[in-house]
């Protein structure tokens, strides 16, 4: 006969306890899986903004749960999340960068200024001729590391560099030898009304002396070859001596007017269309007597204009002080500087245009 087996009654009291408390941990779990859809809800869909601090608590606890039983609790965050942020975390604990020692140095500040400024002022200079250059100035660099410097910069090698040459460094190298030239418009009224009338000037670069070559209504070629003989005269001409005159493509600078002035010794160098920024120093000068003199006055005739235009170049050239220039005048009166003598004004155009000096005692 068998004998029926009769379970320890503190096993079963065991066993029912750890169901209960499973019972319970499953509630728990349940509610708070709750609670946190509910602070979603009251979010708004907004997403949550975590710290390290915060997400590395949560990739701790999630370890050891796994991606299934993740993808039933989570609710803040998604299972692949809590993952990543654990795989992070591994990363950061064998992280051995901080301890490693500095690679080789970063060519000093001097020095790699040292060569990128050679290399800009001497467009035909190798990376040898550069480390011969500081070797003189007691640097000594290796050539592969010129060249590094140099491509970091996005300066090219010295074949491409010598073919090619800047606006700037043709200004520098031609400066003494260089006019610009311009048009502007001024507004007259005259006995049919109001008349547009055309400026043409001349401006040398170097000295920034400017003459008003004509003033005229209607301009045309005859007008500018007759312009072109007086700027090309043997002792009064501006272009007498020059090698270079910088223009835009305006039509009125007609292929006879071209041809004169290079009889002369003259070459033309046009500008590039709506290209203002390259004839910056005509065009500063347009500004200057427009802000200074035409723009604040009214003329009534040709002739108002033409006393007022002659009065500002005077002014210009001798009254004026020239930023470009140290802040000095082009063409200053003898006897006018000093610190002697009673302080005089001098006013043209009704006081418009000031200038002040001591007179000789």
């Amino acid at each position: 006969m068998k004998t029926q087996r009769v379970l320890d009654p503190f096993r079963f009291v065991v066993i029912a306890v750890s169901g209960w408390m499973n019972q319970r941990q499953l509630q728990v779990i349940d509610y708070l899986r709750e609670e946190n859809r509910v602070l979603r809800e009251q979010l708004g869909g907004r997403r949550l903004r975590l710290d390290d601090n915060q997400r590395r608590r949560l990739a701790t606890k999630a370890k050891g749960l796994g991606r299934k039983i993740l993808a039933e609790v989570a609710t803040i965050v998604t299972p692949e999340t809590l993952l990543a942020w654990h795989r992070k975390l591994i990363a950061q604990k064998y992280d051995g960068s901080g301890k490693r020692e500095p690679g080789r140095p970063r060519t000093a500040g001097e020095t790699e200024n040292l060569v990128v400024r050679m290399a800009e002022e001497n467009r035909d200079w190798g990376y040898r001729r550069i480390q011969g250059a500081l070797s003189n100035l007691g640097h000594e660099i290796a050539r592969s590391t010129i060249a590094e410097i140099l491509s970091r910069h996005g300066i090219e090698p010295a074949p491409e560099r010598s073919r090619k040459t800047t606006w700037q460094e043709f200004l520098s190298r031609h400066w003494e030898l260089i006019v610009a030239t311009d048009f502007f418009t001024v507004e007259v009224w005259t006995g049919r009304g109001l008349q547009r009338f055309m400026v043409l000037f001349f401006i040398e670069l170097s000295t920034r002396k400017v003459e008003i070559a004509g003033i005229a209504q209607g301009a045309n070629g005859l007008w500018m070859s007759q312009i072109a003989r007086n700027l090309t005269d043997a002792e009064e001409g501006i272009l007498t001596g020059k090698r270079y005159l910088i223009h835009d493509r305006d039509p009125l600078f007609t292929a006879e007017f071209l041809n004169m002035i290079a009889d002369a010794g003259v070459e033309s160098v046009k500008l590039p269309p709506r290209s203002p920024n390259l004839n910056a120093y005509a065009e500063r000068f347009v500004r200057s007597i427009k802000e200074s003199c035409l723009e604040r006055m009214i003329f009534f005739g040709e002739e108002s204009l033409r006393t007022a235009m002659q009065n500002f170049v005077a002014h210009y050239h001798s009254e004026r002080n020239h930023q470009g220039l140290a802040n000095q005048l082009i063409s200053p009166e003898p006897g006018h500087l000093g610190n002697a003598g009673e302080v005089q004004r001098r006013g043209r155009l009704g006081g418009m245009l000031n200038y002040y000096y001591r007179a000789a005692a």
